[in-house]
């Protein structure tokens, strides 16, 4: 009788408890493979760091609108443009340079306004060539959806810099010489002359940007264990891409510059 007995089934141990998403944004900066992990385990939200990135992004637009101008900065960069840039512009007639930089305050306006929006788009886009990549590439089986959560949490630090070019602006920069291409004293170029430094120069020293780096460290490590593979294998894929970026981007301002 006893053998027949119905024997009680072992009730499966629970996993760890998730965490919140105040949790998930402050491991990032503590312990930042707890975020990743959280999300490896299906908690894909992003909502909170980009609605952070978002807060911040405008209180920089702020602070750029208020200190600097919005014609100013387009001013700015029309000084930066290539010499033969410069003289195809002063040989158009006066309502077409008229026409060219309100076009240009408009879109400068515009890209602050929607950025929220082209954090999304570019998010998309990233994360849909780190996930073919360390999936196809590295023989990862990371979902899209986790690549996109991690790309959110890896740029975080991000908002350090935009903070750091409110801080500079505030400071008493002067709005003649602001870049907004380079708000923030976090990289090499920063602290090089723009106008008397050769544009390809430029163009790398800006691109050894202590943000980016740290962001790209925290990809690295997110995608790595979201795909479950090596984490020099994240390492390997994030670094790659961006080397690859940044030599487009020297090779450009060395022919075009």
């Amino acid at each position: 009788m006893s053998d027949l007995e119905v024997q009680p089934v072992a009730e499966p141990a629970p996993g760890p408890a998730g965490l919140s998403q105040l949790q998930r944004v402050t491991s990032i900066f503590s312990a930042p493979s707890k975020t990743f992990e959280d999300i490896k385990r299906g908690n894909r939200s992003w909502w909170m760091p980009w609605l952070i990135m978002a807060i911040v992004g405008y209180l920089f637009f702020a602070a750029v609108s208020t200190k600097v101008g919005m014609q100013t900065v387009v001013d700015n960069q029309m000084k930066l443009m290539s010499e033969a840039q410069q003289e195809q512009m002063a040989k158009a007639p006066p309502e077409t340079q008229a026409m060219s930089a309100k076009i240009s305050l408009y879109v400068t306006e515009g890209v602050f306004i929607a950025s929220p929006v082209f954090v999304l788009l570019i998010a998309a886009v990233v994360s849909l060539v780190l996930w073919g990549t360390i999936n196809f590439v590295f023989a990862g089986k990371a979902k899209f959806g986790a690549i996109f959560a991690v790309w959110f949490f890896a740029n975080l630090p991000s908002v350090f810099k935009s903070l750091l070019g409110i801080v500079a602006i505030y400071a008493g920069g002067t709005p003649e010489t602001f870049n907004i291409k380079n708000f923030a004293p976090t990289n090499v170029g920063a602290f090089l002359p723009v106008m008397e430094t050769n544009k390809a120069v430029y163009a790398l020293a800006s691109s050894l940007d202590v943000v980016t780096i740290w962001s790209l460290f925290l990809m690295g490590m997110g995608i790595a264990i979201v795909a479950g593979v090596k984490r020099s294998s994240g390492y390997i894929a994030v670094f790659g891409w961006w080397t690859i970026i940044v030599l487009i981007g020297v090779g450009w301002a060395a022919a075009f510059g």
